[in-house]
């Protein structure tokens, strides 16, 4: 079999976007509104167990805030401080101030150079990673995949399940493919769909269970900065790099 195609997952593969993206923007967002609501690194790592921003803002009432009052028109508030993080977050891209994770451009470009056909599958919003591809990668990165599905796409009861998107975007490739994600349940869903999936760790995740992974890495390496394997289902033979030679190994698996 030989390989075709990658399906990216984006927050935490591409980059570090919750610690350094998501999170901040959060709380620039609250500050902006007078809220004294603050997520710290290890608030939001909790919450991250929650899956869309707009319902981890429910579940940090719930769970969290009991004592704040609720308005009247609380889904309202939720809708604009959600409107507000995507713009603070914009902002932040825009800045230079969220870098791609090691090897992540490296990966792509060979993968393009080879005629490897891309896609991302994501829980984030549409207009995330379009302004993660164009302020990190280049103007014109959107246009390098070929197929972009978000969960905002899919309705709410399928949102949590958090394997519709990788459904359309193996479907719509319609190839065996290597599948990069940080996820613990969409590895699970991507094993089940016969997509290998390499994670790539954060300090989110790196604790998580990624048994159904083929190779979990803490990242996919640069020439000067190899990877750290965690663990491989495979022999790896020395490989320093993810690469698309060591993708191609995988496909056996």
């Amino acid at each position: 079999m030989t390989l075709s195609a990658f399906i990216f997952d984006v927050d935490g593969t591409l980059a570090d976007t919750e610690r350094d993206g998501h999170r901040v923007a959060f709380n620039q967002a609250f500050s902006e509104a007078g809220l004294d609501w603050r997520w710290d690194e290890e608030l939001y790592g909790a919450l991250l167990a929650v899956t869309g921003g707009k319902e981890r803002m429910r579940h940090y009432l719930d769970r969290y805030r009991p004592d704040w009052v609720r308005p009247a028109d609380l889904e309202g508030l939720i809708a604009r401080l959600h409107a507000a993080k995507t713009r603070h977050y914009t902002k932040l891209l825009a800045q230079g101030g969220i870098p791609l994770r090691p090897g992540v451009a490296r990966l792509l470009d060979e993968a393009r150079a080879a005629g490897i056909r891309l896609a991302i599958a994501t829980t984030t919003t549409p207009e995330n990673v379009t302004v993660l591809l164009e302020h990190a990668l280049a103007p014109e990165a959107v246009a390098w995949f070929e197929v972009i599905a978000a969960a905002m796409w899919c309705r709410p009861r399928n949102r949590r399940r958090m394997s519709t998107g990788t459904r359309w975007s193996s479907s719509g490739l319609r190839l065996r493919c290597v599948s990069p994600s940080r996820i613990r349940k969409m590895v699970c869903a991507r094993r089940g769909g016969g997509l290998q999936t390499v994670v790539t760790v954060n300090d989110y995740t790196c604790d998580q269970d990624f048994t159904d992974a083929v190779l979990v890495l803490d990242q996919f390496g640069e020439p000067k900065q190899p990877f750290r394997v965690l663990s491989s289902r495979t022999p790896l033979n020395g490989a320093r790099l993810f690469d698309l030679s060591l993708a191609q190994t995988l496909i056996g698996e």
